[in-house]
């Protein structure tokens, strides 16, 4: 397996991670490797959405219909 330093972790980040530890019973450490773990297996959305594009045949065929409107400069006052 695999170790990692983390380093300027912020105090209140600690703290929360030493709650939640306690909560669950066990140390901090293996609630720091169940936190990551669970990150970074959680899928990303963007990634997500494309497969689930691609499982139906894809986007590349979509219609983008053109724009009528004209941009038009902000007034701030």
């Amino acid at each position: 397996m695999a170790s990692i330093i983390v380093r300027g972790l912020d105090d209140a980040v600690k703290q929360q991670l030493a709650m939640q530890a306690k909560e669950h019973g066990r140390s901090m450490e293996a609630e720091a490797r169940d936190v990551l773990t669970k990150a970074a297996r959680r899928p990303h959305i963007g990634s997500a959405l494309l497969a689930a594009a691609q499982d139906v045949g894809g986007v590349d065929e979509l219609p983008i219909p053109a724009r009528a409107d004209v941009a038009r400069v902000a007034d701030f006052e």
